[in-house]
Parts: C-alpha cells; sequence; structure tokens
C-alpha cells in the first residue's frame, strides 16, 4: 500500500520534550515529597495521558495532590518550554526531504502542541494539521486519535505512517491498522524493540525509511 500521509507524534519526535517537560514534573513532585529519578519518570509517563500520570503520583505519595496540580504543572512545562526547548536534532532536514503530506497526532492538549511547535519554529510546517487526544477524548493506545487525524486529512488508515517514540503510541498506530517506525536516543530502545518495526535512532535516517517502507 503506498504511503499517503505521515502522522507525527509530537513529545520525543518533533520537539526535544520529553526529558525537558519530565525534569519539570520531578521538581514539581518533589516539593510535594515524592523523589523520583528522571530516568524513571519518563519511562513512567512517556505518551501516558495526565489523568494517568497524576493517578501513578498519588499512588505513591498515599496522597491527592491539589486540585490546580494539572494547571500549576502545565504553567510550569509552557515556562520551561518557552525557555529551553529545542526540536529534535535533524527533524528540520528531515521534514525538508519529506514530499508527503504530514501531520501531527498528540496525546497533549491542543494549546501545549501549538506552544511546543512555535517555540521550536514548526508550527508553519503543520499549521491546520494538528489533532489532540482532549479533542476526541480518547487516548493512546487506543487507536482513535491516529483514525481521526486520518480522516481529517482524507487517507485511509492503511495508507498511513505513524513516526512515534513510546509503546503506547506504537501499540495505538498497530491498532489503527497503520505502519509505524519506533524513533528512540533513550533507553527504551529495547521496548520498542518488541514490536516488528524498523527502529532508528536519528531523524536524518527518516526519509530514507519512509521511502523503504
Amino acid at each position: 500500500m503506498q504511503t499517503k500521509l505521515v502522522i507525527f507524534n509530537c513529545d520525543g519526535v518533533l520537539v526535544d520534550s520529553e526529558t525537558l517537560g519530565n525534569r519539570v514534573l520531578v521538581e514539581f513532585v518533589a516539593e510535594f515529597g515524592l523523589v523520583l529519578e528522571l530516568e524513571e519518570a519518563i519511562l513512567l509517563f512517556k505518551g501516558c495521558k495526565m489523568a494517568d500520570c497524576v493517578a501513578v503520583i498519588e499512588q505513591r505519595l498515599e496522597q491527592k495532590l491539589p486540585q490546580d496540580f494539572v494547571t500549576q504543572l502545565r504553567t510550569r512545562t509552557a515556562e520551561a518550554f518557552e525557555r529551553e526547548l529545542l526540536p529534535v536534532e535533524g527533524i528540520e532536514a528531515a521534514l525538508d526531504k519529506i514530499n508527503l503530506p504530514i501531520c501531527v497526532a498528540s496525546s497533549g492538549p491542543l494549546e501545549k502542541i501549538k506552544l511546543a511547535l512555535r517555540v521550536t519554529n514548526l508550527l508553519p510546517r503543520f499549521e491546520g494539521c494538528i489533532f489532540s487526544s482532549y479533542e476526541i477524548g480518547s487516548w493512546k493506545p487506543a487507536p482513535d486519535l491516529f483514525l481521526y487525524a486520518a480522516k481529517n486529512m482524507g487517507v485511509q488508515p492503511s495508507s498511513c505512517i505513524v513516526v512515534e517514540d513510546s509503546v503506547l503510541g506504537v501499540r495505538a498506530a498497530i491498532a489503527a491498522n497503520m505502519k509505524a517506525l519506533g524513533y528512540t536516543n533513550q533507553s527504551e530502545a529495547t521496548l520498542l524493540q518488541s514490536f516488528a518495526i524498523p527502529i532508528f535512532d536519528s531523524m536524518y535516517q527518516l526519509p530514507c525509511l519512509l521511502s523503504d517502507y
């Protein structure tokens, strides 16, 4: 089946936000007495919806977090993004060489996705082609977000390739009957290798992978 659409996850695929976002989280939960290592937080929370992250933190704390915890966390994360967020290395060069329609499908809120893309100067490439789990109330590993993106882009699921960096995202792509590519420069490469999909560690490789897949 000829590829007609490339669907990108945002965090960790387009923008180098996994370490930065989880650092903010680790620093914030420390104020409540929970000590989390950064690597552990990345493995725990990558690709997860916020409600699930909060549930894990509350379970470990054995207490409820303040009602405004998520609002405060999003504010702190946005401030860190404005100061420090960078695009994933090689993504701009890769996008320049991809001659296919592209879009973003992310578990994050729309405003967070747009902020991340704006700060890294990637927003013009995806304007009008950004899809959020919050729009449909469904999160990975359910296939709904990717199916929603494909439908809005006017492409059959079997003609899509998803570029993901999380186990939940790859599971969602497979459930949507889409091909998946696993991007990783982190220790969870072995987790992605449990799927029968190509794994790569440099965005400079992406255009060739897409043309060969």
